[in-house]
């Protein structure tokens, strides 16, 4: 039972952290600055399930069936999976007694897979590379998961208190 209420809290957590990016990006979006169009990451999940990993450029791929809702669903999925690797990186003590640095951190890092897996797999080079804004969007990605490790530590801290 234990491992069962374990599990719930690192996906509340996941999910949460996850939706506080959401609501970032949002605010973003309210000043004009555009994110991720997650109905492109569905493509590229969609495409990857058919065997192709790179894309020169993913808005050109055809468009997979449903990929707006896969796109979300993958988004959320890998929020969660970062929550168990923060869980299993600080322990079930961190945990226990969530604090800021750690979560925030962690989730800075977590910027490592749009640079490097994300953005090269969908045509954007490493770090933004080919974009006309390599810098700037490589900023914006750092701030957006530093927000999301806010996420994963505030979430914590509901699951301590629920």
């Amino acid at each position: 039972m234990a491992l069962l209420q374990d599990i719930f809290k690192v996906v509340f957590i996941g999910v949460g952290a996850t939706v506080v990016m959401d609501l970032w990006l949002a605010l973003l979006r309210r000043f004009g600055i555009q994110g991720l169009n997650f109905a492109l990451l569905g493509r590229w999940a969609g495409h990857l399930g058919r065997g192709t990993l790179v894309h020169p450029a993913i808005a050109k791929a055809a468009p997979i069936a449903g990929e707006r809702a896969l796109g979300w669903a993958v988004h959320y999925a890998v929020g969660v999976v970062f929550a168990a690797v923060l869980v299993a990186a600080f322990g079930m003590a961190w945990l226990l007694r969530p604090t800021l640095l750690p979560a925030l951190l962690f989730g800075a890092a977590t910027v490592v897979a749009p640079l490097f897996v994300m953005q090269p797999a969908m045509g954007a080079g490493f770090a933004a590379s080919k974009t006309p804004a390599p810098l700037k969007n490589c900023a914006r990605s750092v701030v957006n998961h530093a927000v999301f490790g806010l996420g994963l530590y505030l979430s914590a801290v509901l699951v301590v208190a629920g």
